[in-house]
C-alpha cells in the first residue's frame, strides 16, 4: 500500500493549519462580545472624524482648513451654513470648482447641502471649512474648537485635533483669483 502522505506532502502542513483556523473560529464565539459601534441617533445631525491641518511649516500660517464628515440622520435635507472658531478671525465654507478650465477654491454659494439620511465629506480638495486670519500657529497635537451652524437651527460644537501639515499643490488656492483676496 502506498503512503498517501508521501504522495501529498502538503497535507502534513495544510490539514493542521485548517484545523487550527476552525478551532480559533470556534473560540472567537466564546468570551466577551465587542461593543457595537454607536449608531447615530435618528433625527439628528452629527459630526465624525473632525481634524484641522497644522500651520507649522506651511507657506501661509495665517490660514488652514478643517475637515470632517457631516451625517444627516433626519428625514429632511439640511445645509451647513456657517462655521466659526476662536482661533480664527474669519471662517468660511469653501469648495473646489472649475473656473475657466482650472480648479480653484472659492466660498460656497449658500452653504453645503447634506441630503436626508446621508452624509457629506469635507476633505482636502473638496468641500471644507476655511479658517483665516489665524490668531496663532497650529501644531500637530493641538485642538481647535469649531462651531457649525445648520439651516434647521442646529448648532454643533466640535473639538478637532490638529494633524501634520502636508501641502499637495503648494497652496490652498490659485493666487490672484478674485475669490481669494485674503
Amino acid at each position: 500500500m502506498l503512503n498517501t502522505a508521501a504522495r501529498r506532502p502538503w497535507t502534513r502542513t495544510l490539514l493542521p493549519a485548517v484545523a487550527l483556523v476552525v478551532a480559533l473560529a470556534g473560540l472567537a464565539g466564546c468570551g466577551d462580545e465587542a461593543e457595537p459601534a454607536a449608531a447615530a441617533e435618528p433625527g439628528t445631525v452629527t459630526i465624525e472624524d473632525p481634524w484641522v491641518r497644522a500651520t507649522v511649516g506651511s507657506e501661509d500660517p495665517t490660514m488652514t482648513g478643517a475637515f470632517l464628515v457631516v451625517d444627516n440622520n433626519t428625514d429632511e435635507d439640511v445645509t451647513l451654513e456657517t462655521a466659526s472658531s476662536p482661533v480664527a478671525g474669519m471662517a468660511q465654507l469653501h469648495e473646489m470648482a472649475k473656473v475657466d478650465g482650472e480648479m480653484v477654491m472659492r466660498e460656497t454659494d449658500g452653504g453645503i447641502v447634506v441630503r436626508a439620511g446621508g452624509g457629506q465629506l469635507l476633505q482636502p480638495g473638496g468641500y471644507h471649512v476655511m479658517l483665516m486670519k489665524l490668531k496663532q500657529e497650529l501644531a500637530p497635537g493641538d485642538e481647535v474648537e469649531l462651531t457649525l451652524g445648520f439651516s434647521d437651527g442646529t448648532t454643533l460644537e466640535v473639538t478637532a485635533p490638529v494633524k501634520e501639515f502636508t501641502e499637495e499643490a503648494g497652496h490652498y488656492h490659485s493666487p490672484g483669483t478674485a475669490e481669494h483676496g485674503h
